[in-house]
C-alpha cells in the first residue's frame, strides 16, 4: 500500500521533465497540485482497498511534477548569494508536513470509525490547495523566459527580485548577460542529437551522480526508519501503539528543528565536505545502531534498547546534514539549464524506485534477519563514503552559468556542437567580480 505512492511517482517521471521544459516552471506545479488534490479527495472518500491504493498512486503521480518544477524554479529564480540557502530550506520544510501528519495521526489512530484514516487522507490535499492558490503570485524562471525569447520579461524579473526593481543595476546587467550568453551555447548544444548531447563524459558523470544520489536518499536508512519504525521499535521491546506514535511525532519534530538549522548553516561550507561529513556520520550511527540492536537481541538489556532509541534520533541530523539540506541545491548546480529538469527527474526515478524496492524488501529482511538486516545498511553507508569522495565535484561559490561547463572544456563543447559565439566571450568571472563588471563568465567551467 505504501509503495503505490512511489510507483505513481515513477510513472510520472517520463512526462515531468518534458512539461517543465515546455510549459515553464510554474504551470507544472499547478498541474501537480491539482492531481494531488484529486488524489487526496479520492483517498479520503475511498470505498474499498482498490480505490485507496489507486488514490495513493495518483498522489505519487502528482507530486513529481511539483518537485521537478519547484526545485528548478527555486534555483533559477533565487539571488546567487541566497540560492543555496533557499534551496536547502525547500527540502527542510518537508518536515513541516511530516510533523503535521504525525500529530494528526496521533490524534486519530485511536478512533474506531473510518474517520480515523479518512481525516489524515483528506488533509493531504491542504498543501496542494495552498500551492494552487498561491502559484499565481510567483514569477516564472528568468532563465526559462530567456530560453523562450521572452527577454524583456526575464530582465524585469531579475531587476525586481535581485536589485529591488532597479533596472539600471550593474549586477543585474552582468547577471542577465551571463545568463543570455550561456544559454545561447547551451541551446545550440540542445538542438543537436540528444543521444550525442547526453553521451559526453561530463554528462555521463552527472547522470551517474544523480542516480546514486537518488539511491542514497532511500537506502541510507531513511526509508527503513520512515516506513518501518513500528517493527524497529518492536525489536527493542516497545509495543504500545500510542508510545510508538509519540516517538514518531517527537522524531519528526526533532528533525524539523535540526533540519532548518542545518539548512541555514550547511551552504556556508564546501559541498563535498558536507556530503562526506553526512555519509561518514550515517555510517557511524548505523554501525552503532546495529551493535546495540544485536546486544539487545541477545541480552534484552534495557540500556541497549535506549541506545537504539537515541541513535534513531541521532540519525536525523546525520541524514539532514547533506541528504536533506543539500540534495536539490546540488542537483540544480550540477546540471546545466537545458538538461536540469531531466537530471532532477533522473534523480527522482532512482529515489522513488529505490523507495519502491525498499518497501517490499525491508519488511522481509526485518522479519527473517532481525538486527542482521542492518548490516546491509552499514555496508551500503560505507560505500556511500567512498562514492562521494571519488565522484562528487565541488560546486559551491559559483553561479549557475559558471557551473554550466563544470566538466566540459572548450574543446569538448565545440567537438559536440558548441557555437562560435563562445570564443567571442571575455574572461572568466566569479560571483564577486560579477558585482563590479559585466564581463562574461561562460568559460568558467574550464576551471572546474
Amino acid at each position: 500500500m505504501a509503495s503505490m505512492y512511489a510507483l505513481g511517482s515513477v510513472a510520472a517521471l517520463p512526462f515531468a521533465p518534458f512539461l517543465v521544459d515546455k510549459m515553464g516552471r510554474r504551470y507544472p506545479i499547478l498541474l501537480g497540485g491539482v492531481i494531488s488534490i484529486i488524489g487526496g479527495i479520492l483517498q479520503g472518500s475511498a470505498l474499498n482497498l482498490v480505490m485507496f491504493i489507486a488514490a495513493r498512486f495518483i498522489l505519487g503521480f502528482g507530486s513529481v511534477f511539483c518537485v521537478v518544477a519547484a526545485t528548478s524554479l527555486i534555483g533559477e529564480l533565487s539571488h546567487p548569494k541566497e540560492r543555496a540557502v533557499i534551496g536547502c530550506l525547500f527540502n527542510a520544510t518537508y518536515d513541516i508536513g511530516t510533523v503535521a501528519a504525525a500529530g494528526v495521526t496521533l490524534g486519530t489512530f485511536a478512533m474506531t470509525s473510518n474517520w480515523g484514516w479518512r481525516i489524515p487522507s483528506f488533509l493531504q490535499a491542504v498543501p496542494s490547495l495552498l500551492q494552487v492558490s498561491f502559484i499565481w503570485f510567483l514569477p516564472e524562471s528568468p532563465r526559462w523566459l530567456v530560453a523562450k525569447g521572452r527577454r524583456d520579461e526575464a530582465y524585469t524579473i531579475l531587476a525586481k527580485y535581485h536589485a529591488e526593481g532597479d533596472k539600471n543595476s550593474e549586477f543585474v546587467k552582468a547577471e542577465y548577460t551571463q545568463i543570455e550568453e550561456t544559454l545561447e551555447v547551451e541551446l545550440a548544444i540542445a538542438k543537436m542529437n540528444q543521444k550525442d548531447a547526453l553521451s559526453t563524459p561530463g554528462m555521463r558523470k552527472r547522470m551517474i551522480i544523480a542516480s546514486f544520489l537518488g539511491l542514497f536518499i532511500e537506502w541510507s536508512g531513511s526509508g527503513l526508519i520512515s516506513h518501518f519504525l513500528s517493527p524497529i521499535l518492536d525489536s527493542i521491546g516497545i509495543h504500545d501503539n500510542r508510545t510508538k506514535n509519540v516517538i514518531n511525532l517527537a522524531r519528526f519534530s526533532w528533525s524539523l528543528v535540526n533540519n532548518i538549522f542545518i539548512a541555514l548553516i550547511a551552504p556556508r561550507y564546501p559541498r563535498r565536505r558536507v556530503f562526506l561529513a553526512c555519509t561518514i556520520s550515517l555510517f557511524v550511527v548505523f554501525t552503532a545502531w546495529t551493535i546495540a540492536s544485536a546486544e539487545y537481541s541477545f541480552t534484552h538489556n534495557k540500556v541497549s534498547a535506549q541506545v537504539v532509541l537515541v541513535l534513531i534520533f541521532l540519525y536525523s541530523p546525520a541524514y539532514n546534514l547533506a541528504f536533506s539540506a543539500l540534495t536539490f541545491t546540488y542537483l540544480v548546480e550540477l546540471f546545466p539549464f537545458h538538461v536540469r529538469a531531466k537530471g532532477i527527474a533522473l534523480y527522482q526515478m532512482w529515489c522513488r524506485g529505490g523507495g519502491f524496492f525498499g518497501d517490499f524488501v525491508n519488511p522481509i529482511g526485518i522479519d527473517f534477519a532481525g538486527w542482521r538486516w542492518y548490516i546491509i545498511y552499514c555496508v551500503w553507508n560505507a560505500f556511500q563514503v567512498v562514492f562521494v569522495y571519488i565522484m562528487f565535484p565541488e560546486t559551491s561559490g559559483r553561479t549557475l552559468e559558471e557551473l554550466t561547463f563544470l566538466y566540459e572544456g572548450e574543446h569538448e563543447i565545440f567537438r559536440h556542437g558548441g557555437v562560435e559565439t563562445l570564443r567571442e566571450h571575455g574572461e572568466t568571472e566569479t560571483y564577486g567580480t560579477m558585482q563590479d563588471s559585466p564581463r562574461r563568465a561562460v568559460r568558467s567551467g574550464e576551471q572546474g
